[in-house]
This record gives C-alpha cells, structure tokens and sequence, in this order.
C-alpha cells in the first residue's frame, strides 16, 4: 500500500494541490491528517477516480464529448454568446458618470 503526500496525490488526480486540499477537508476525497501533514493512500485516489465514472455528465458538447469550459457550453448552444453579453453588463456596471466640462 502506497502512501501520497498533498502535491503527490494532486498530480495523480491532475487537480491543484489547492483543490485537493479544500475536497480533502470536505471528505469528498479520501485522505487522513494523522499529524501536520495530509496523507492520502493511492489506491483509495485510484477507487475515487473510478467511482467518478458513474456520475452523470450534465454538460455535453458535440460529438459526446463533456463541455468543460464556458466558451464551449455558449459557442454550441447557437444563442447569444454570454461571454460577450456578460463582458458587456460588466463595462456598463463600471461606467463612471462624464461630467461636460464647464466653458470658460
């Protein structure tokens, strides 16, 4: 039985030691702390994986393929491409009011 430590069980699982840390406190990902440390058995990682394969997948793109970015949900959904609209909310939230300058 192998044991990881947080940076080795991240790049198993190909996620940021940051994101293992936060599921780990969570315990949506199997992982001790017996001292200081977390500590992570691989072949638990490995059964967690596999156990991701049954969920689901909400969001799939052309071709069966699962849409994992923003830009591929709105780029396949033919519509009004939100990046755009919600880039331009955010420009008309910040205007900040012109004064017209007084003449002299």
């Amino acid at each position: 039985m192998k044991t990881l430590d947080l940076l080795a069980a991240a790049n198993l699982l190909k996620l940021h030691p940051q994101t293992v840390l936060q599921r780990a406190r969570a315990g949506e990902i199997p992982a001790a702390k017996p001292g200081k440390c977390w500590v992570f058995i691989e072949e638990d990682l490995i059964d967690w994986i596999r156990s991701q394969y049954n969920r689901p997948q909400q969001d799939v793109g052309q071709g069966g393929k699962e849409v994992c970015s923003l830009k591929e949900k709105t780029a396949n959904t033919g519509g009004i491409d939100l990046l755009h609209q919600t880039a331009q909310q955010y420009a008309n939230l910040l205007k900040l009011p012109i004064r017209k300058r007084p003449r002299n």
